[in-house]
């Protein structure tokens, strides 16, 4: 995976990061993603970085998201949002190369620590976290409330 570049997310990477999104049974249309896409890359709290062939004119091949935020019981505190790697890219390295993207970025920032979610239905990634030093912080339930009652409002 040497020859892959991890570059800044671009405007116009958004339709294969919505293709990635619904690979990880995250579906969002192209439309949906690019204006998704324009708020984090104009946010100075939000990193998005993709594994772009070296042509850059094939299929992204992975994307990693990152959130640097203030919260009032940590301080501040920085969070990888999403990491997504095509199944045709897994088990080469590039799930790490891409934490590694995110963590400069926090490391920039000032971070000495960054915390990711990895949801339950995800076996795979239990694994990957830890190779990727990663220690397991806790376990927790997420629940969510709906605020409206339209089964088409994101």
């Amino acid at each position: 995976m040497e020859a892959v570049v991890i570059r800044d997310a671009r405007p116009d990477d958004a339709d294969e990061l919505a293709r990635l999104c619904t690979l990880l049974a995250y579906p969002v249309d192209a439309d949906g993603m690019k204006e998704r896409l324009a708020t984090l890359l104009a946010s100075p709290a939000q990193a998005v970085r993709v594994a772009a062939p070296p042509n850059d004119d094939d299929d992204l091949l992975g994307m990693v998201a990152a959130e640097w935020r203030l919260m009032i019981e940590f301080g501040h505190r920085a969070e990888i949002t999403a990491l997504i790697v095509d199944p045709r890219a897994r088990r080469l390295g590039l799930g790490q190369r891409l934490v590694d993207a995110a963590c400069d970025w926090i490391r920039d920032r000032g971070g000495h620590d960054v915390f990711v979610r990895s949801n339950i239905v995800r076996p795979e990634s239990h694994a990957f976290y830890p190779s990727a030093s990663f220690a397991l912080a806790k376990t927790q339930h997420v629940y969510v409330r709906r605020l409206r009652s339209d089964p088409d409002a994101e």
